[in-house]
């Protein structure tokens, strides 16, 4: 036999005994997470403090994507056309992935088969507030001055669709009693509306509204949580304020495209519910009047359909339509 030839038949077995090559760990490049909203609204500034703790617990890179248009569909829709490998993250939330179904006639994607559920991230109320002149000073106020004059008590929305819109439909209907809606193109112009009396009253978000409260423009009547906001302790939540079991939260939570690989799922969930842990992260979520969440992707699934038909019933009940 030729020499050769026996050497390379000699070399046969050892190189047959050698282990496949192992996948390289998750991840290995930067991570995409697609913001479906504006620079510095409250889904951006939740989104890039949950990305900034991962990075510095693992050391793991983020690449933040804001994509905003259509209440958050544009982006949601990027998430889930995208290739399902874990390198690109969504941030959805109550109004892309739970309201929109049931509010907008046609949707680009189906939120409950064209993602994989990740982890949930915060949950956020919205705080009933008036202007500092008003004459209503609590709930039962606004109440009895619905039911004296139905109808004629003017809410106002950061537009339609959202979930402080949504908070004020279920008072009414839990309260007995019928509001009109005054629809604007974002939480700053309802609110310099309400602070000049054009409108009575809103639902407005913590971020939105805190500083005007501490300034005394605005007088804050009550919060949608389960539980008073530590950024306003003083601040009765509407279930104790004689509702009892009301609650209207607007949450965020990261999804993946549908068939992401379960390893990636998992790692990155990991990586949420240590970065939600960190004292740092749980102080700067308070102090923006959220609440840190967490929880398995299962977790997140279930979650998330009770949500998808909760608001659903909410919006096809109280006949909202979209802009």
């Amino acid at each position: 036999m030729n020499p050769l030839r026996r050497t390379l038949l000699a070399g046969l077995p050892a190189v047959a005994a050698w282990p496949a090559l192992a996948e390289p760990a998750f991840p290995t490049q930067p991570i995409r997470l697609v913001v479906p909203f504006p620079p510095a609204g409250a889904t951006d500034v939740v989104s890039r403090l949950i990305a900034g703790k991962i990075g510095a617990d693992t050391g793991w890179n983020f690449v933040v994507d804001n994509r905003a248009g259509a209440g958050g569909n544009i982006g949601l829709d990027a998430v889930a056309k995208a290739a399902a490998d874990g390198y690109t993250l969504g941030m959805g939330q109550t109004a892309n992935l739970a309201v929109n179904p049931a509010l907008l006639a046609k949707m680009p994607f189906d939120p409950l088969k064209d993602f994989t559920p990740v982890a949930l991230v915060a949950s956020l109320p919205v705080v009933l507030v008036v202007r500092t002149e008003s004459p209503f000073k609590s709930l039962a106020s606004i109440v009895s001055a619905a039911k004296a004059k139905p109808g004629t008590l003017l809410q106002a929305l950061a537009s339609n669709g959202t979930v402080g819109h949504l908070a004020g439909e279920m008072f009414g209907r839990l309260a007995g009693v019928s509001f009109t809606n005054v629809p604007y193109k974002g939480a700053g112009p309802a609110l310099t509306d309400l602070i000049g009396g054009q409108t009575d009253f809103m639902f407005g978000t913590p971020q939105a509204v805190t500083a005007l409260v501490r300034g005394g423009k605005l007088r804050a009547l009550a919060v949608t949580s389960a539980r008073r906001l530590p950024v306003m302790p003083e601040v009765p939540t509407v279930a104790e304020s004689g509702y009892a079991g009301f609650e209207a939260t607007d949450w965020k939570g990261l999804v993946a495209p549908a068939a992401t690989p379960r390893d990636a799922v998992r790692k990155l969930n990991a990586a949420v519910n240590r970065a939600l842990g960190r004292a740092d992260t749980l102080a700067a979520l308070l102090a923006d009047g959220s609440a840190p969440m967490g929880g398995t992707p299962e977790q997140f699934a279930q979650f998330l359909k009770a949500e998808h038909a909760r608001w659903g019933k909410v919006v096809r009940d109280s006949g909202i339509k979209a802009d």
